[in-house]
């Protein structure tokens, strides 16, 4: 690969290539329009430089058609310089993927700090997304503490036989809205029922089977 140089180009000269795969509705277009008019062109095009000297898009050919359509005369551009066309390919691919998940308890607080309305005019997530993003929360039993409960020696002694298991760990979710009031419910009972002994995670689940168990 030659060295990489950073440009600003008029998007004009730049031209697609033939494979690539990835696909945009015209409502994501229109959000990819919105991004660039709020924050600008501030991710470069991806290219690498054809025989001829052409600057072929391998990432970001949905950014480079967006300014386009907004009148842009120059954009940023990162030129990978003479390169095959598997090692073309390969970059496409990558620059397309994306290798993580969001934590939906995480992304929906984030969403809600900035504004999901305002923040739907420019990412991609439908009416749908943000539903799904807002309808759940997950739950976790460690942070269900009794208020006077005082913390854990962490200087353990070693046993000497591992302990009978008695409890089994789940994982659940809850509607976003309803996660504050049942987690209040859960921690009245582990107070009125006595549920104090075990660990908090014990406690809780406790707390839980008594609920369940005693409306059976």
């Amino acid at each position: 690969m030659d060295k990489i140089k950073q440009l600003s180009v008029n998007p004009n000269t730049l031209t697609p290539n033939p494979w690539n795969t990835n696909h945009c509705s015209p409502e994501a277009e229109q959000k990819i329009r919105n991004s660039i008019k709020r924050f600008g062109l501030f991710k470069p095009i991806i290219v690498r430089e054809l025989a001829d000297g052409t600057l072929q898009i391998l990432g970001g050919e949905h950014r480079w058609r967006a300014a386009l359509d907004l009148g842009l005369t120059e954009v940023p551009v990162i030129n990978l310089g003479k390169i095959h066309d598997r090692r073309a390919k390969e970059i496409g691919l990558v620059d397309n993927g994306r290798y993580g998940e969001d934590n939906m308890t995480e992304l929906a607080l984030l969403l809600k700090e900035l504004g999901a309305d305002e923040v739907a005019e420019f990412m991609p997530y439908t009416d749908a997304d943000l539903t799904a993003i807002f309808s759940t929360e997950t739950i976790n039993l460690d942070d269900l503490l009794l208020p006077d409960e005082a913390p854990e020696d962490p200087e353990i002694p070693e046993p000497s036989a591992a302990p009978a298991q008695t409890h089994q760990l789940l994982r659940f979710k809850v509607p976003f809205d309803d996660a504050d009031r049942i987690t209040a419910i859960i921690e009245k009972v582990m107070r009125d029922q006595g549920y104090t002994d075990e660990d908090s995670l014990s406690n809780a689940g406790n707390a839980l089977v008594h609920l369940l168990l005693g409306a059976a």
